[in-house]
Formats: structure tokens, sequence, C-alpha cells
């Protein structure tokens, strides 16, 4: 395909708004519409992004303009209508994560994409944040010999307070709410680029703040601790939550059989024999300051989440790896790899594993879902 300007419909007035109108278009597409479930809210949320065509659905908005791509930033449990949808019509698709409901809808997803043959990808965007990325890249390099030890943590109060606001779907598990959805699949994307696939996870999924409880008793979980091994033999541990006070508490930390590795604030450190340093960035995952999106936007404590704009560059780096990938452009060598629906289905079986072991209080293979 010869390069052109390509035409682009963002599914979803939140996050939509939030992160991907300004990275889609820091890419170099051309947001013409904004699909919305509410007619009146996404044309305001049009007018506010000077988007042209507010609509209520894909077929409304391919008939009003061209569209060669969309990209889903809706309720989880919505992902998998929208993205078969938009395949069949031959659409190029991002979807966000989590990816879909379960393990059957993903494989579904799947195979609409590679049946259309359009290019899709997922929204992982944290695969181009400079430390992580910079972390896989020391690995891969043998810089730390054979992973074997591994350790993921972040704690956060957002949800401790009742008060603290978060989307209705949010909190309700039937919908793809919970914690492990929202954050844990980005944990899950960054170990499987690392260190390589899950081979078994034991896991519990707690609720840690009182925020009201569901039809069954109890509300979508806040927080999660899993216990893993990968297929490549690294142990380790997977544990965060937004339901517990305290103080922010955030460790990324990669130990081998020469050395260790781990992300510290906005730095990568390094530890073996020949001391404790700093590993020096490369130019090319060097990504720009943050941008804060407009405050107006932010109707929840989950909107909140996003005001620094710490995702907007790394979202930046993924538009633009899918737009050269539609151009018919070769993603390079020692650029990070685009996460597809492949890797959604892949990350989804973790999902699944997680949820399973949970519920039945024991370790479940990978293998076992399969």
């Amino acid at each position: 395909m010869t390069d052109k300007s390509l035409g682009l419909a963002v599914i979803g007035t939140g996050f939509g708004c939030i992160t991907h109108v300004p990275a889609f278009r820091d890419a170099g597409f051309e947001v013409r519409a904004l699909i919305g479930r509410d007619r009146a809210r996404t044309a305001e949320r049009a007018r506010r992004m000077d988007i042209e065509h507010a609509v209520t659905s894909l077929d409304e908005a391919l008939g009003a303009a061209d569209i060669d791509a969309v990209t889903i930033a809706t309720p989880p449990h919505t992902h998998a209508a929208l993205a078969i949808e938009a395949a069949e019509r031959g659409l190029h698709v991002v979807c966000e994560k989590p990816f879909a409901a379960n393990l059957a809808e993903a494989s579904a997803m799947l195979e609409a994409v590679e049946r259309a043959g359009v290019v899709h990808q997922i929204g992982t965007e944290f695969r181009y944040a400079t430390e992580q990325a910079l972390l896989r890249r020391q690995v891969a390099a043998g810089a730390i010999g054979t992973p074997r030890l591994a350790t993921f943590l972040m704690h956060l109060p957002m949800f401790a307070d009742p008060s603290s606001q978060a989307p209705d779907w949010w909190t309700d598990a039937a919908s793809g709410g919970g914690w492990l959805g929202a954050q844990g699949t980005h944990m899950i994307d960054q170990i499987r680029s690392t260190l390589g696939e899950f081979e078994m996870v034991s896991a519990g999924l707690p609720v840690v703040a009182d925020r009201g409880a569901d039809a069954e008793g109890r509300g979508a979980e806040d927080s999660f601790t899993v216990h893993f091994r990968t297929v490549s033999g690294v142990d380790g541990v997977l544990q965060s939550t937004v339901g517990a006070w305290g103080p922010m508490l955030m460790t990324t930390r990669v130990s081998g059989t020469t050395g260790t590795l781990w992300i510290d604030g906005r730095t990568l450190r390094q530890a073996d024999a020949d001391g404790d340093r700093e590993v020096p960035v490369p130019a090319d995952l060097v990504n720009p300051a943050p941008v804060p999106p407009p405050h107006d936007l932010f109707e929840t404590t989950y909107d909140w989440m996003h005001a620094t704009g710490l995702d907007r560059a790394p979202y930046t780096r993924l538009a633009d790896a899918f737009r050269r990938q539609i151009l018919g452009e070769t993603i390079g060598a020692d650029e990070p790899r685009p996460a597809t629906f492949a890797d959604g289905v892949a990350g989804q079986a973790v999902l699944d594993a997680i949820r399973l072991s949970a519920t039945q209080g024991r370790s479940v293979r990978l293998s076992d879902l399969t």
C-alpha cells in the first residue's frame, strides 16, 4: 500500500478520548469518527476533541467517512462483537485490554482477523515504555545470564476510599471488571514478552476494600496475587492492589544466573559481580515527556489514573507501528514487537488460568485449558 492518510474510528468515549485520540493523531492517523453508546455524550465529546463525525454504530461511521481502521476502547465484555464486526468489514483493528471475556471468545476474535487478513494489535502500550523495553532488551541480550526469579509488584491506594468512583462495568465481574483485567493484563504481557510463556499459576483474587457486593455476594476483585512459573523455568510472584491503604509500592525485578535487573522509578539498574550501576538508555528507546490530557474529560477516580499522560507516548509508538504495518512496512528487529490478537489469546489463557486457580484453590497449568 502506498503512503496515504489513514482514516480512523475511535470506539469508546472515555479512555478512547483521553488517550487513543491524541496518540493516534500523534502517529499520523486522521480520527474521522467517534463511536459511542450515548448519542448526546458522543456528540459532546466529538466536539471537545474536534472529531467531525459523532455516531453510535460502525455502520453509521462507515456511511459518514472513509475509515481504514478502528481502535476499540470500550468495556471488556463488548470487545469480541466489535472486533469481529470490524474485521468482517475489512477494517484493521486495535483492541484494548483485557482482550476478551474468556479464551473461547478470544480465539474467535483471532480467527476473525486472520480470516479477514487485516492488521490487528492489542493495546498493551507499555511494551513501548522506556524502562520496560530496556529491561526486555537487556534480558534478551543475556545481561543477567539465564533468568531464574522474577518479582512484579504494584500497590496503589486508588480505590481504598469507599467514596472513590469507577465506571459501572469496572466493579462487575460479569462485564470484565476488576483489577486483574485492568492492570494484570499489562503485567502478564510484560512477563510474556520478557521471560516467555507461562507454564503454571497459583492465584488469589481478593476484594480488599469495602465497596459493596454484587448479586453473588462479592464485587470484582481489586487485588491479585499470582505465583507463576514460565516454560523457560522462571519462578515469579505477581501482585497488585488498588484496594489497600498505604504508600505506593512498585517493584519490577528479574534475577538470573549472573546478575539482577530492576526498574527504579524511570531508570533500569543492574547488579552483578562488577557492582551496581544504571543501564544507559539507547536513543531509540527514549520517549517524549508525558503530556497530560485535558482534565475536563475526567469523570471518575478511574479516569484520574491517566492524569499524568504517562501512557500517551508509548501509545503513540504502538499506533505508529500499527500505521506502518497497514502501509506494508516492516517492524525493525530492534523495535518492541507489537502485541497482536495472538498475544491476546495467549494472555487470555493466563487470565482464565488465574481465575480458575482462585476459584478452585489449586495450581493450574496452562496446558489444562487446551
